[in-house]
């Protein structure tokens, strides 16, 4: 098929919050990790509109999504670098767990640092 294969493409949106977390200091994995905190995905959703061919390149735009509680929500949008044709469209959920993989119904303190700094009143 000379297709980027449907899989591929959740591993751009990884890509997109490993980008994201480096843009926007404090919420990155290794940020995670030095907190004893992790994010795993609980939600994943993609609907793909247009293919990328194998030597493609993607251009993912990452948007962090404001919800409350002890998660961080994104949505995504891939696009074809060559021509900015919008080929795919996601959202994922991540929920914080501790080292011993407890599910935390609190906000991690450095996620709320995070929050208090880039979040605006428009969000």
């Amino acid at each position: 098929m000379r297709r980027v294969w449907h899989g591929s493409y959740i591993t751009y949106l990884e890509d997109g919050r490993e980008s994201f977390g480096r843009h926007y200091p404090g919420i990155g994995y290794a940020d995670m990790q030095r907190e004893g905190i992790y994010a795993p995905i609980y939600d994943v959703h993609m609907r793909y509109y247009a293919p990328l061919a194998i030597n493609d390149r993607a251009e993912v735009h990452t948007q962090y999504i404001y919800k409350p509680g002890a998660r961080l929500d994104y949505q995504y949008r891939i696009y074809r670098e060559s021509d900015h044709v919008l080929c795919a469209e996601g959202s994922t959920v991540q929920l914080f767990i501790d080292a011993g993989g407890d599910l935390l119904v609190d906000k991690p303190d450095y996620y709320e640092k995070w929050q208090a700094r880039y979040l605006t009143d428009e969000t």
